[in-house]
């Protein structure tokens, strides 16, 4: 692990999942003081997001109420390194979350038994299936969260049947195997125009190109871009599998009230139903989906009530 600051309360890290180096961002509270020991909060962004966008957000404002919050790029994205790039495996993304706690926990200034998770939209779904066997998470926050799997399994994926995408998947691995390049596909149309021309009107699809693709919230590195064998991971994912059995940490959900194709509201509600520990449950009103990862109105109340909620699951 290699430290280098950066600015007065930001320090850019990097860290180890198996041979994959990860680069985060350590936000530092204010007044930060290396001789104490601080609780710790793992922010975990959406698909096709990258560490400066909204798990950026969350971590600052998490660091705002004296937490130790680290923001990271997830492996084959952003700043961190793996190959096939734009790659979106679950089975990474879960253990990047791992591999983030391993590096708080070699903090001399973290509290080990006070690290929790902060997730967003699929980095959500992504935060609680790593708490379900890891249990030095000790507290799992999620916002606008999806269970990935579940909606890639509802649409089929990207030729609207789970069996066909699964096969088109499969010859694209083995085209791949054989020297072929990559299949590259966007996340998203890469305007609101152009999302029109191709006769897409639903709310959820809009209010990303609003967010990804517009001065509001786009980075250089969130490039729109997604590996099309993708698909076939995220087919047999389910983020929320054994969670009655596994998740006994307190959890908090924050969804909006608008309720949108992405399914945030349904997950969020069905997460809070099935799990058996400490939980508490916020429903914004007035919020899309999109709407918790930056605007202000409604990421205060997000923020209040996380607050509220790491301040009794991490108190010393």
């Amino acid at each position: 692990m290699t430290n280098q600051m950066t600015d007065q309360t930001t320090e850019r890290v990097t860290f180890g999942n198996g041979a994959t180096e990860l680069v985060g961002d350590l936000h530092l509270p204010a007044g930060f003081d290396e001789s104490r020991r601080y609780a710790a909060i793992v922010t975990v962004h959406p698909g096709s997001s990258v560490k400066e966008q909204t798990s950026g957000l969350y971590a600052r404002r998490m660091a705002e109420l004296g937490y130790v919050a680290l923001a990271f790029d997830a492996s084959y994205q952003g700043e961190s390194a793996g190959e096939p790039r734009h790659l979106e495996d679950p089975a990474a993304r879960v253990s990047d979350v791992w591999s983030a706690v391993d590096l708080l926990t070699t903090l001399g200034y973290v509290d080990e038994e006070r690290i929790g998770v902060l997730g967003v939209c699929a980095g959500g779904g992504y935060a609680v299936n790593a708490a379900l066997t890891d249990h030095r998470i000790s507290a799992v926050g999620v916002v606008s969260v999806i269970n990935i799997g579940r909606a890639y399994r509802e649409t089929g994926g990207p030729e609207g049947d789970v069996l066909r995408t699964l096969a088109t998947a499969a010859r694209q691995r083995t085209a791949e195997a054989r020297g072929a390049e990559p299949t590259i596909v966007p996340w998203t149309p890469e305007s609101r125009e152009a999302a029109v021309r191709a006769g897409l009107t639903d709310a959820d699809l809009l209010e990303a190109v609003d967010y990804y693709r517009t001065l509001r919230g786009a980075h250089p590195r969130s490039a729109n871009r997604l590996l099309a064998r993708s698909a076939a991971p995220l087919l047999g994912f389910d983020a929320f599998h054994l969670v009655e059995e596994l998740l006994t940490q307190p959890l908090q959900v924050v969804v909006g009230d608008r309720v949108g194709s992405f399914g945030s509201y349904r997950d969020g509600h069905e997460l809070f139903r099935r799990a058996r520990g400490p939980k508490d449950l916020l429903v914004v009103d007035g919020a899309g989906h999109y709407d918790l990862y930056d605007r202000p109105e409604h990421v205060d109340q997000a923020v209040a009530r996380l607050g509220a909620f790491y301040a009794e699951a991490l108190r010393s």
